[in-house]
């Protein structure tokens, strides 16, 4: 009979070992490594350029010249459209001619005041006269230079229906004007991941064109509240458009990796799983010793833990079918081990 039974039936067998008594047990061991945890978010977004501007005339008027092609790009200041502009020229050159009269009388008058021919208020007024007629001069360029539309700025213009001969005013639209070279593209963060967002983290978009352009850029603003219909809160990134690939308009698919706290890090091949849940064996002056964890993330190969481990803690990766509590270890060193595990494949070949 394996087991004998002694007359109180306790069981005879043989006393095993203590754990500080048994041969150690050769493992291979890590150090513990600490490591942010990592989190993607996917959203899709749409985009606008960094500046955008519908183009209207000032005026209204005959069309006289069209200076731009649709998808032309343009400087800030360049002439867009020319109206009939006779009229005010014509303006223009009489309020320059009154404005030279008013000057001319006004210095007679304050020459005829040095010998006090000239009473004080006429000279008032010649001075108010002169005054009015720079203004003049003015409004009739300000009303010239608006027969004139140019780009406010740097950028690219759309298409026109506009040509020589229309008769325009200042409701009809002329062009669009987009300022390409950097888009904001706004999308969505979800409520569990707001904390973790702040300006300037890296943002990457993929184009959901035929052939996929990816670009990369950063956080710029993120909304001030949560919408309550998606539980999200809104976001824009800046996305430098250097090569002009991307056009206002286009939809992302916009990826964001957030970090969040730092855990302790092992090889996943230490993780082991027991009725209360999942441990680890740490090595601890020479004997293993079970370690409770929480399986925060899991990586390629390796594993985020919960756990109560230090840094430079070494961890069991292998050998771990034979640990029990306070088994004493022999740490091997895996350089070693595949160095004699090279020469052993090269002997073995060399005797074929």
């Amino acid at each position: 009979m394996a087991m004998l039974l002694s007359a109180c039936g306790e069981s005879t067998d043989p006393p095993q070992p203590a754990a500080a008594s048994r041969p150690a047990i050769p493992v291979i061991a890590e150090p513990v490594a600490f490591q942010a945890e990592r989190s993607r978010i996917e959203s899709v977004g749409t985009s606008r350029a960094l500046r955008s501007a519908e183009i209207h005339a000032e005026s209204a008027g005959e069309v006289v010249a069209v200076h731009f092609a649709g998808g032309e790009k343009v400087a800030a200041g360049a002439l867009l459209l020319e109206l009939d502009a006779r009229d005010e020229r014509l303006n223009l050159e009489l309020a320059q001619v009154q404005l030279e009269d008013a000057r001319l009388l006004l210095n007679r008058y304050q020459t005829a005041r040095g010998n006090e021919a000239v009473p004080v208020t006429t000279l008032d007024s010649a001075r108010t006269q002169e005054h009015a007629a720079r203004i003049a001069v003015d409004l009739a360029q300000v009303a010239l230079d608006d027969r004139f539309v140019r780009a406010p700025y740097d950028g690219v213009v759309g298409l026109t229906d506009v040509e020589v001969g229309d008769r325009i005013d200042a409701s009809t639209l002329i062009t669009t004007l987009d300022d390409r070279t950097v888009l904001l593209v706004q999308f969505t963060v979800p409520e569990a991941f707001v904390r973790r967002v702040v300006e300037g983290d890296l943002v990457e978009v993929e184009s959901w064109t035929a052939d996929p352009i990816k670009a990369t850029g950063s956080v710029v603003v993120l909304g001030s509240r949560i919408e309550p219909d998606t539980r999200s809160v809104r976001a824009r990134a800046e996305i430098p458009n250097a090569n002009d690939a991307l056009r206002p308009g286009m939809s992302f698919r916009v990826m964001l990796d957030l970090q969040g706290r730092t855990w302790p890090v092992v090889p996943e091949v230490a993780l082991q799983w027991g009725a209360s849940g999942p441990y680890v064996w740490a090595v601890r002056e020479g004997q293993a010793e079970r370690v409770d964890v929480r399986v925060v993330q899991r990586l390629q190969g390796r594993i985020l833990l919960d756990a109560p481990l230090q840094r430079h803690d070494l961890v069991v990766a292998e050998g771990v079918q034979r640990m029990r509590q306070g088994t004493r270890v022999e740490l091997l060193d895996p350089n070693a081990l595949a160095d004699d595990a090279r020469a052993v494949l090269g002997n073995g070949m060399g005797e074929s």
